[in-house]
């Protein structure tokens, strides 16, 4: 089967499409045949070799955390789902033909595979800050680049609890900010003032890592109503960096019924081929996303 790999840490060229040898479900596991496989910031961040303890990293490696397919494996133990299901979750090394899961739901009606293996890590991350963060209804949450794919989720999600949330983005992202419930103004110089007219601050996420910490602080009054997912600097001002995840197969339900209650929908901005991964990945390094990046298979 065709897998993308890398050998050794580095920026987007170290990663090659090879042949390997396919994987096959353990105990506790399915193997999907990938129909899409998402990408995110975690997959550059493991490419470079940044220490992330919830993914330690033995060389070669494959990349992928999310994908969406069709069931052909079922392991010792699993139940409630057959070959041919259409499901999408989690495991490892799904930028390939084949991959196995270790937590995966069936894909709600009308999803397409495309859609779908962009949910996973991207709703248990949102669920997962806005616990951590304590967000609650009737309070206002600030989210700094809020047009990604977490950010996509946790203004859906915010909205569907009774959270008033401001978002920050791109000039050309205002407006799609505004789709998703949530008041949105541009970051760039005067930004904290464009903040406060748009009301106080509780709470405050940093998914951008983009030097902003100190101000969400000043914004929020205290350290520990901001959580952030992309600054590894943010603990020395105090500030909690979420980088383990908590439970996936908890989150996934949440995802199909926030998804089948049309509460939730996170478009894809671009697809790529198993070919493309770098180029896939030099893109989601450069940020600006409005939804999700996926490749398909």
């Amino acid at each position: 089967m065709k897998k993308v790999s890398f050998a050794e840490f580095g920026g987007p060229d170290v990663l090659h499409l090879i042949d390997a040898k396919e994987p096959h479900a353990g105990p506790g596991q399915i193997r999907i045949a990938v129909r899409a496989a998402g990408v995110n910031p975690v997959d550059w961040r493991l490419r470079e070799g940044q220490v992330l303890g919830a993914h330690p990293i033995e060389l070669p490696a494959g990349v992928g955390l999310d994908a969406a397919g069709v069931v052909d494996e079922v392991g010792e133990g699993v139940e409630g789902v057959e070959v041919g299901d259409r499901v999408f979750g989690e495991g490892a090394s799904t930028y390939a033909e084949f991959a196995v899961l270790s937590a995966w739901a069936r894909m709600p009606e009308g999803l397409t595979f495309e859609e779908a293996a962009g949910y996973p890590s991207v709703v248990e991350t949102a669920l997962r800050i806005i616990r951590e963060v304590g967000a609650r209804s009737g309070q206002t949450l600030l989210v700094s680049g809020a047009s990604g794919g977490v950010g996509s989720a946790v203004l859906q999600i915010a909205r569907d609890r009774g959270i008033t949330a401001i978002g920050t983005a791109g000039a050309a992202n205002q407006g799609y900010l505004r789709s998703l419930g949530a008041l949105a103004t541009t970051y760039g110089e005067g930004w904290v003032e464009r903040v406060r007219q748009l009301g106080h601050v509780d709470t405050a996420l940093d998914l951008a890592g983009s030097g902003v910490i100190r101000e969400l602080v000043e914004l929020t009054g205290d350290p520990h109503k901001v959580v952030s997912i992309a600054d590894l600097g943010a603990p020395e001002l105090g500030v909690r960096f979420s980088g383990v995840a908590g439970s996936m197969p908890e989150a996934l339900a949440e995802a199909v019924d926030l998804i089948s209650r049309g509460k939730l929908h996170i478009p894809v901005e671009k697809s790529y081929t198993l070919a493309e991964a770098a180029a896939a990945h030099i893109d989601s390094q450069a940020g600006h996303t409005r939804g999700r990046r996926v490749l398909v298979i």
